[in-house]
């Protein structure tokens, strides 16, 4: 008897218990980029056991001159849209070995307004998209410094790496200035995240005074902090550098963490580092995925 092929990317990862099926959103515009993405979507729902949706937004055209856009070309458009979706589909399917429900999205339009319009339907458990390059991700992910995804979305979002691989996820990261804890940091869901992958959990507070101890505001803020994420028994880490993204990016490689935790804040007394555009940075320098979890 012939032995049993193995499935790339997601059979020999172990599936997480869950209480009740879930979807994972990839938007996807078929880039070498965007596809990696959808694979690490893909063999991510393996893990937890969710479904797969598939999203893509093939752009109506507008007329540049006198000749009218026809029904063909929009019914074209269409029609290319859904053989590529059909095709990707079948392919993570064998990918997978049909160990998930995969659902395809296709709508015509504005991207981003259909992506937050179809999440606020379906409340997903995640949406995870490539990281190409920061000037086309960060148009597409901000949309403008108040109507972005970041600011948008309610659902968590995955920010992956053009060459990021899905593994077990075993140390995650979290970066926080230590300001507002309590109205800012989402702690049930983080508490979730590293229930669910079973990781360990590693606080990091970067700091460019380069003081010895720690001010009494970021220490009352810490207390707090510590109590509310108290049950995951997290590993504190204060770091000195003038440059915040430096400093995370260092840390992120010296631990091998598996996913970066941040908390883009709109407030501009905020420190720049959790400003959208330089969470999306760190996605680019470390090569690790990001998670961002809007307060």
């Amino acid at each position: 008897m012939a032995p049993k092929m193995v499935q790339p990317g997601a059979d020999y990862l172990p599936a997480v218990k869950n209480k009740f099926m879930r979807t994972i959103i990839a938007p996807t515009d078929f880039s070498p980029v965007s596809i990696n993405a959808v694979n690490y979507a893909a063999d991510m729902a393996c893990m937890l056991r969710a479904n797969l949706t598939l999203f893509h937004v093939y752009p109506i055209p507008q007329p540049v001159s006198e000749v009218p856009i026809t029904e063909y070309s929009i019914e074209q458009m269409e029609s290319d849209a859904k053989r590529k979706i059909n095709a990707l589909k079948e392919d993570l399917l064998d990918r997978t070995g049909e160990r998930i429900i995969i659902h395809n999205e296709l709508r015509a339009g504005d991207v981003l307004s259909n992506l937050t319009g179809y999440c606020a339907e379906v409340m997903p458990y995640a949406v995870v998209m490539g990281a190409e390059s920061l000037g086309g991700l960060e148009r597409f992910i901000l949309g403008g410094k108040t109507t972005g995804a970041v600011e948008r979305l309610e659902s968590p979002l995955f920010i992956v790496p053009a060459t990021a691989k899905f593994k077990r996820i075993a140390k995650i990261g979290l970066a926080c200035d230590l300001k507002k804890v309590i109205e800012t940091v989402r702690a049930r869901e983080i508490r979730e995240l590293v229930n669910e992958f079973e990781a360990e959990l590693h606080v990091l507070n970067i700091r460019d005074n380069f003081q010895d101890t720690v001010s009494a505001e970021a220490a009352g803020e810490s207390d707090w902090l510590k109590a509310m994420l108290g049950e995951l028994h997290p590993k504190y880490h204060f770091i000195n550098d003038p440059d915040m993204e430096h400093g995370i990016v260092e840390f992120a490689k010296k631990k091998k963490l598996d996913l970066l935790i941040v908390i883009p804040k709109k407030h501009k007394l905020f420190s720049k580092l959790f400003h959208p555009s330089h969470s999306l940075r760190l996605v680019l320098h470390t090569q690790v995925p990001v998670i961002s979890l809007h307060e």
